[in-house]
């Protein structure tokens, strides 16, 4: 009995496979010249590393990277003894070895394919692997065709990775295979599906319908879903009760969720959807449990520049804006007052439902420093500051360390116009004041600064009133009247009309520094600090004065017959003084010598006296 080893049967067996192979080859190729640049089959006769080792027949095997046999979207498992087709680039290299392509020979093979699916309009399945300038590369099963960018999808993709290693359905819009140049669309395919989908789906379609969607695109607004053949926009606002930055907070491309329809537009067949509305409404009830004037606390979600968000309850918000945080800081950004993530009591100042606002306030919590002033420093009352500020209307003084007020340029002095008072003050300068006003609410303090002295012209004019005759003294002669100073300190002015009752008199040149004139107060102005005084008003004062002594209005004389009449008596008083001035002159006479005769006898008497010792002293010494 004969036996046969292992190792001879097994020499034998791939002898047998080989001359099998060999004359498979032979037909194959009959009647070709050569092997280089045409597909063949070949036999796999080894694996090493990462190398596969191809016989196909010639002189020397060839050898092929493994990673030639799997593609885009799919994996090869390669065993010794498979038969695979392989493009001879080369019958025999540098090295004696054969040049075989696995890749070239697919895409040889493939191109006939594609060219009928091409004709006939049938959809090829590829994988995006890869972007280009102008678009991305896709591996159609071994050739690689071109997808523009325009024709990825219907709507504009900010980002295609989800898209991309996946296989997918494209339709061949163009070939060229001298150029090996084949671009591809998934756009059309899209239109395509979406047509017949959406012919279906929007003859269901009614609002309130709850419908099972994927996240095909997420922007700044919201995010693109698609409901199986139509898109439907979910807005920002949409998402969720609770205020959110970015629709990708929440969402995921290709993530599936439930949404409502909320509007459905049969004329342009838009679709808007909600996420939100799929929960109860947080804010059902708030108008009670949110009561103006009631205190909660709550964690600040959100700063900005006009003010803080802040969450009460979850999905219910309210605003403290920039005014509401502080009694005194006005001008800075609510940032250097309030953080993120800050635990903080606020006061509901007001709820509008119908907008879903709550109006909260920080510094309502806080103790009114206006109002604490108020109680502390009433009406009237005198202190001390620090010129803050001034400006073209006033002085700012600190009237505490937080707290300032106003003494207005009008307050500064009784006598010196505002202007002049103000220049006379310094910033930084201490001065005391006298608090004039106090408004709680509109946070304003008001100063003065002359109220602490008496005012000379109030009291100037407790003795004046108006109707009254002064006597002035003019202290300035100008072209449209004069100026006087009157007793107590107090200026007056005559307007040019007011100088005198004849128009012809009324010119301020006939009246000299000086002078003093009667006139009458016609009116007072206190803000200018003057009385008003008329020489015109005087005059016709006195001539109804006239009127009334000498005339009667019933007897129907002129103002001049009375006048006449009045110098007629005048004269006739006169012409009786001047009969009795003879009379009286003689009187006066007698009564004169006689008070000249009474000094020369007294004269006499004396001298008589002062002669009588020295008559006596003359008789002594006889």
């Amino acid at each position: 009995m004969t036996t046969t080893s292992t190792t001879d049967r097994s020499t034998e067996t791939t002898h047998t496979s080989t001359e099998d192979f060999a004359s498979l080859l032979d037909n194959s190729l009959a009647g070709k010249k050569s092997f280089e640049g045409s597909v063949v089959k070949g036999l796999i006769v080894g694996i090493q590393n990462d190398i596969a080792v191809i016989d196909v027949g010639l002189k020397s095997e060839g050898r092929v990277p493994l990673k030639e046999f799997s593609g885009h979207g799919r994996t090869a498992e390669l065993r010794v003894g498979d038969t695979v087709d392989v493009y001879v680039e080369r019958m025999e290299d540098k090295n004696g070895e054969a040049l075989l392509s696995v890749e070239k020979a697919r895409r040889e093979a493939v191109w006939g394919e594609l060219e009928k699916s091409y004709q006939e309009g049938i959809l090829v399945n590829g994988v995006i692997f890869g972007k280009v300038k102008g678009g991305f590369a896709v591996d159609l099963d071994g050739a690689v065709a071109f997808l523009p960018g325009s024709q990825v999808d219907i709507r504009p993709i900010r980002d295609i990775s989800p898209l991309m290693n996946i296989v997918q359905p494209f339709k061949l819009l163009k070939m060229d295979k001298a150029r090996s140049n084949i671009v591809v669309s998934r756009r059309s395919v899209l239109e395509e599906t979406r047509a017949e989908a959406r012919t279906e789906l929007v003859s269901n379609l009614s609002e309130g319908q709850i419908l099972t969607g994927i996240v095909k695109n997420i922007t700044d607004y919201g995010a693109f879903i698609d409901l199986g053949g139509v898109d439907g926009l979910l807005h920002v606002t949409d998402i969720s009760w609770r205020r959110i930055n970015h629709p990708s907070d929440i969402l995921k491309v290709g993530e599936n969720i439930q949404v409502q329809v909320i509007r459905f537009n049969k004329e342009n067949q838009r679709i808007s959807l909600g996420m939100k509305q799929l929960e109860e409404d947080p804010w059902k009830g708030v108008e009670e449990r949110y009561l103006v004037g009631t205190r909660r606390r709550g964690t600040v979600t959100n700063v900005t520049d006009y003010g803080a968000f802040v969450e009460l309850e979850p999905a219910v918000e309210g605003l403290i804006y920039v005014t509401e945080m502080s009694w005194t800081k006005k001008n800075i950004h609510p940032g250097k007052i309030l953080s993120s993530s800050q635990e903080v009591e606020v006061q509901v100042l007001d709820v509008d439902m119908n907008k879903r606002r709550i109006s909260l306030g920080l510094k309502q919590c806080q103790e009114n420093p206006w109002q604490k002033f108020k109680d502390s420093h009433p009406t009237g009352s005198i202190l001390e500051g620090e010129v803050k500020n001034i400006t073209e209307f006033g002085l700012f003084v600190g009237v505490s360390e937080d707290l300032d007020g106003m003494v207005h340029l009008t307050d500064l002095s009784w006598s010196k116009p505002g202007e002049e008072a103000l220049s006379e003050y310094k910033k930084g300068q201490v001065i005391k004041v006298k608090v004039l006003d106090i408004d709680a609410e509109k946070e304003r303090i008001s100063l003065g600064v002359k109220q602490l002295e008496t005012d000379s012209f109030s009291a100037g004019l407790e003795n004046i009133k108006k109707g009254d005759v002064v006597t002035g003294t003019i202290t300035a002669v100008l072209d449209k009247g004069i100026e006087v100073e009157l007793d107590g300190g107090l200026v007056g002015s005559i307007r040019k009309a007011d100088l005198s009752r004849d128009r012809d008199w009324q010119r301020p040149d006939r009246f000299a520094m000086g002078e003093k004139v009667d006139a009458k107060v016609t009116s007072i102005d206190k803000p200018g600090r003057k009385v008003i005084l008329s020489i015109k008003a005087r005059e016709i004062d006195e001539d109804k004065q006239v009127m009334s002594e000498f005339g009667s209005s019933d007897s129907g004389a002129s103002l001049g017959d009375i006048l006449g009449a009045a110098m007629n008596k005048a004269k006739a008083r006169a012409s009786e003084k001047q009969d009795e001035a003879p009379a009286k002159k003689a009187a006066s006479k007698a009564t004169k010598s006689t008070e000249e005769e009474e000094p020369a006898k007294e004269k006499a008497a004396s001298a008589k006296k002062e002669k009588a010792p020295a008559k006596k002293a003359a008789s002594k010494k006889k």
